[in-house]
Parts: C-alpha cells; sequence; structure tokens
C-alpha cells in the first residue's frame, strides 16, 4: 500500500499566536511585546479596560466602586440569529468581569475626592443600556449628595439595540442628571475616548464643563459611511478625529494619556476643589 494510501491520526496544530500588533491609525506594525497601547510613529491611543483606566486615574487605593448590582434589563426577551440577549450579556460578565458598561466609584484624584466613572468598550462594545444609564444617574445624585465633581470617561459605540426604545431614553435620563449636578453647582469633566460614537456622544459625553480626549480619539455619532451615503460627499480623511473635533470647537482639550490625570487635577482646581 502506498504511503500516501494509508490512515493517520489527523495532526495536532497548535494554535497560532498573534506576534503583531497593528496601529489603526497609521498602521504601523509592533511587536505584540512592544505594544504599549500608544503609537509612538502617529501618536495615536489605543483602548484601555476599565480598571487599567481606574488604577491610571485614581490615587492608589482610594478607589470605592458602587452599583455593581445594577445590570441589564432583558425587558424585550430579545434574541436574533445568534442567540438570546441574556445569553450574550453573560457570556460578555463572564469574559470581562463585569457586570454593565460603565465602572462607578468613589476615588480621589490628587486628593481631591470625586465620582468617577469609566466605560468599557470590552462590554458589549460599550454600549449605552438600562444599566449604564441607571448607574450614571446613581452617580450624579451621589455626587450632589457628597459635593463630589463628576469624572466620566466614555468609550461606547452607541445605545443598546437589544434593549431598544428604554435604552434609547437613557440618553435622555442622564443628560437631565448631568443638568441637576450642574444646577447643584458641581463640575461635570467628560474624557472621551477611542471611540465614543452614537447616542453617548449625543448625550451625557458631550455635557461635560470640559470636554477631553486623547489623541487619534474616534468620536461622532453616525459613522462615516452612513453620513457620506446620506450628504452624498466625500468627507475630510481626519473627519470625526480628536483632532479634527478640537480644530471645530466641539472638544476642549486633547491630553496625552500620560497627562492626563495631572490635568483633571488641574481643573478640578481650577473649579476651586
Amino acid at each position: 500500500m502506498a504511503w500516501f494510501e494509508k490512515k493517520t491520526e489527523k495532526a495536532a496544530i497548535p494554535q497560532s499566536k498573534e506576534l503583531w500588533v497593528v496601529c489603526p491609525r497609521c498602521k504601523k506594525y509592533f511587536a505584540k511585546g512592544d505594544w504599549t497601547g500608544i503609537c509612538t510613529e502617529c501618536g495615536y491611543h489605543g483602548r484601555m479596560k476599565a480598571r487599567a483606566r481606574i488604577a491610571l486615574l485614581a490615587d492608589e487605593g482610594s478607589f470605592n466602586e458602587l452599583y455593581r448590582e445594577v445590570s441589564y434589563s432583558d425587558h424585550l426577551n430579545f434574541k436574533d440569529v445568534s442567540g438570546t440577549y441574556k445569553d450574550k450579556v453573560k457570556a460578555t460578565i463572564a469574559k470581562t468581569g463585569e457586570t454593565e458598561s460603565v465602572v462607578i466609584g468613589t476615588a480621589e484624584m490628587g486628593k481631591i475626592p470625586v465620582m468617577l466613572g469609566v466605560m468599557d468598550f470590552a462590554f458589549m462594545g460599550g454600549s449605552l443600556g438600562t444599566g449604564t444609564g441607571e448607574r450614571i444617574c446613581r452617580a450624579a445624585e451621589q455626587a450632589i449628595v457628597e459635593r463630589r465633581p463628576l469624572v466620566i470617561c466614555s468609550a461606547s459605540g452607541g445605545a443598546r439595540m437589544h434593549e431598544g426604545i428604554l435604552s434609547l431614553m437613557q440618553m435622555a435620563k442622564t443628560a437631565a442628571a448631568i443638568g441637576r449636578l450642574k444646577d447643584a453647582g458641581l463640575p461635570f469633566i467628560s474624557v472621551l475616548t477611542d471611540p465614543t460614537t452614537g447616542g453617548v456622544s449625543a448625550s451625557y459625553a458631550m455635557l461635560g464643563d470640559i470636554n477631553i480626549t486623547e489623541p487619534g480619539a474616534l468620536i461622532g455619532f453616525a459613522g462615516r459611511r452612513v453620513i457620506e451615503n446620506t450628504i452624498r460627499q466625500k468627507l475630510p480623511d481626519d473627519f470625526q478625529t480628536a483632532e479634527y473635533l478640537k480644530a471645530h470647537g466641539f472638544i476642549d482639550k486633547i491630553v496625552e494619556r500620560k497627562d492626563l490625570k495631572a490635568f483633571i487635577v488641574k481643573m478640578l482646581k481650577y473649579f476651586g476643589f
């Protein structure tokens, strides 16, 4: 019998590991071990997990998480061809360790007491669900009670379609909560990170007394293709980047990640804290 006719065990092919990271902005390749999340070629700042950003901003040991029990609502019993919403959320919770797309807690920044919220894009694209909106509203209300400024770092693809109209209602709900915070004489510092889009950019994320962002962040409402197909015009190459928004007055300051905490502390002191 010829060698190629003999039955053999199926070869066990080990899974390959990615060796390279490609900058989403300038497409430069980096060895995976050399990628810090910030491109040394174009200055693009990559995405961060919520806990990593909290560690970056909050004074060591000062963060105390709140409202972790507030999570999603499956009032529509939503399901599609890929499965149920409930199963998707459970899988996301198991994967990320988070129970919603925003992590809220009290903290200190430069020894200044703040209410800190950080969104995590890894949790269903940082989508704005009923649990997300409720946490942000509670954060604003607690900030009023304790006389703390509110700092929120946004990272989102927009409203969570699985929750229908109640998800869209979170836009008005969170905007109203920020309004009450401002009426109480307390500042809201909004940090828009890559990406901040859809219903989040169209609500609380753009309502800061100071709106700041990191270099190269994608910020906008609808996507480029949707807009171009609607207006039948070619958009600028840098459209919806942090730099474009800064040039057109939508952003107050672009701050590199290494300087972010110091800048926020400076603004808090400016507001009298």
